[in-house]
């Protein structure tokens, strides 16, 4: 089983970037996916998820300007982030989970600095 985010990097206040994540070893489009953040020192925080069904949810924090979405037939899932603001800096990884499994992938840093 792997999952492996990829896309990170720094980005001025405002900007933009897509993160993606890319699974393997498992039945794709049976889980839910989602993204999590955390800073040093802070909780992992859950920010984006879609069900298998596609249906979405979001944290307050990013609604509105970060969408996820899935690809099962490449067994991909992407985060697009707009409006990117310093208090976005984080490490950011991707989930996957169903009833009696959960996977990680490694985590990608994105930093939000002018």
């Amino acid at each position: 089983v792997q999952l492996q985010a990829s896309g990170g990097g720094l980005v001025q206040p405002g900007g933009s970037l897509r993160l993606s994540c890319s699974a393997s070893g498992f039945t794709f489009e049976d889980y839910a996916l989602g993204w999590f953040r955390q800073v040093p020192g802070k909780e992992r925080e859950g920010i984006a998820c879609i069900n298998n069904s596609g249906g979405t949810n979001y944290a307050d924090s990013v609604k509105g300007r970060f969408t996820i979405s899935r690809d099962n037939a490449k067994s991909m899932v992407y985060l697009q982030m707009n409006s990117l603001r310093p208090e976005d800096t984080a490490v950011y990884f991707c989930n996957a989970r169903t009833v009696g499994n959960e996977f990680w992938g490694q985590g990608t840093l994105v930093t939000v600095s002018s």
